[in-house]
């Protein structure tokens, strides 16, 4: 089958139902390998932008959703004039802007398919196969997954990689598990929950990453409120608290994960020597210094390293050159200035409202992506860091596709009770 330069109706169809797939090839091969997902990343490209007109894409970029990512990636893209670093630098640092501009592309695509739903299930089996590797991993001699793992519990990348997989996966179980019991499917809703469960189990007892344990407690308010309204919120506080609690007393990993925060905090200080909690701690001073340099519009696109190897002359210990200052808003900064830092919030800001005002699966899981993002941000560059990145472009572009199509079903249950 051969396609002109300039598709017709037909042809569009066949190559949105193309990219379709190639987006589920993504969705699943993401918790696995990163160059798996780079390359089905490129076949989706080549394929969805000739099936896309330029008056659905001038349509689509009157949203507040679709425009800021394409205007962050603009300032960026010019953020490379004044840059004072080697074009190799520059190029690096634009290459982590541009994937936001999958974003627009997707929710093209997605408010015109129906096949979203094999994307996001694709992601959660792919998800619980990771888990069931994880626990696999434990079987193995010494957890060492004969060779083949990453480390304990690690099949593959890193651990917050994983947790940010089991993040989304878990939540998503949790609101699927609410919609079964509202429907009296009472069997199906307890499999969800404790799915659900064991991938937070996971997380608190085999491979722990502090920014999770972070985030968890603010996404079950946030579930919560969704859910149940503001008793919803405070039924979730009140369970946090108890979960906290209980947590705290059964895992070896969460105390020493959290109980050694201030003690990193004291040896970075005091006896000269990096922990993860202190160099954090140095990379944010040091990057709030280095914004006060160039506040307005930064020091360029792909400056990081180089603003951070100035700092960092005869500095000791803390003459660490890193390639980002662990914080998305200081990340952007350096880079923009306060321009391309009120641009990344501006961002956050319409993808959060685009899914609050919505209802349903798509929008929560849309809700759950922005949140886990913006509170994980805190301590990363999130969206500098390949999985973390794409989970957030296929998260809000997918299911902004859904949350903006006329007619979006409330529930994937609810529509399915509702058929004759």
């Amino acid at each position: 089958m051969t396609f002109a330069l300039k598709p017709n109706a037909a042809q569009r169809d066949n190559l949105m139902r193309l990219a379709d797939w190639f987006v589920f090839g993504i969705a699943v091969a993401l918790p696995w390998s990163t160059s798996a997902t780079v390359i089905l990343a490129c076949l989706w490209v080549l394929t969805v932008v000739p099936a896309i007109e330029p008056q659905e894409l001038k349509r689509e970029m009157m949203r507040p959703a679709a425009f800021l990512p394409l205007a962050l990636c603009v300032l960026a893209a010019i953020g490379m004039l004044w840059a004072d670093v080697s074009l190799k630098e520059r190029f690096k640092g634009i290459d982590s802007f541009l994937k936001l501009l999958t974003i627009p592309l997707l929710m093209i695509q997605f408010r015109r398919s129906d096949r979203a739903i094999w994307a996001l299930a694709g992601f959660l089996v792919s998800g619980t196969l990771l888990l069931a590797a994880s626990g696999l991993i434990l079987l193995s001699p010494r957890g060492e997954g004969w060779g083949l793992a990453k480390g304990y519990g690690l099949p593959v990348k890193d651990y917050i990689a994983q947790s940010a997989v089991f993040t989304i996966c878990a939540f998503g179980l949790f609101y699927l598990a609410v919609d079964a019991f509202w429907l009296r499917w009472r069997s199906l809703g307890v499999v969800f929950l404790a799915l659900g469960l064991l991938f937070v189990a996971d997380m608190v007892f085999v491979v722990t990453s502090r920014t999770a344990l972070f985030t968890l407690p603010f996404l079950l308010l946030l579930l919560g409120f969704r859910q149940f309204g503001w008793k919803g919120t405070i039924v979730a506080c009140v369970a946090s608290l108890v979960a906290a609690a209980a947590i705290w007393a059964a895992s070896q990993n969460v105390r020493d994960r959290v109980g050694n925060l201030a003690l990193e905090i004291k040896r970075q200080k005091t006896e000269n020597i990096e922990t993860p909690a202190g160099a954090r701690l140095d990379f944010w001073t040091r990057s709030i210094e280095s914004i006060l340099q160039a506040p307005l519009i930064g020091h360029g696109t792909g400056s990081i390293r180089e603003t951070f190897k100035k700092s960092a002359v005869g500095e000791g210990a803390s003459a660490v050159v890193p390639v980002n200052p662990h914080n998305q808003i200081l990340a952007v900064a350096i880079q923009l200035g306060l321009v391309g830092g009120l641009l990344l919030l501006a961002m956050w800001i319409s993808h959060f409202a685009l899914f609050f005002r919505g209802a349903g699966m798509a929008s929560w899981l849309g809700l759950l992506v922005v949140a886990q993002n913006v509170i994980g941000s805190l301590a990363n560059s999130h969206l500098f860091d390949f999985t973390h990145r794409w989970i957030y472009c296929i998260g809000v572009g997918v299911c902004g596709g859904i949350a903006t199509r006329q007619g979006a079903p409330l529930s994937i249950f609810k529509a399915a009770a509702a058929k004759p």
